[in-house]
């Protein structure tokens, strides 16, 4: 599946969404109930090189549903709360 030319017009040149290992998949495998695809979209981060942005945009929009940066809805509240307590 290719990147829609809608979605090219939203990411910003040079923004960490271009780099991401996910760019062109079906977005549906990162909000997906199914188990096998929630392990195909947690293996496409695992092998992201912009994982790490992913996730932190997600914790700055309290994302919560789907998988992003390598992390489920459950993970990114448990990180959330330990940042809290950190703080």
């Amino acid at each position: 599946m290719s990147t829609s030319p809608a979605l090219l017009e939203l990411l910003a040149p040079g923004s960490w969404q271009n780099d991401a290992a996910c760019r062109d998949a079906d977005p549906e495998l990162f909000f997906s109930n199914d188990d096998a695809d929630r392990e195909t979209a947690l293996a496409m981060c695992a092998e992201c090189p912009v994982r790490t942005e992913c996730l932190e945009q997600a914790l700055a929009t309290r994302e919560s549903y789907g998988i992003w940066g390598g992390t489920d809805e459950q993970e990114r509240k448990r990180l959330l709360r330990r940042r809290r307590r950190a703080a």
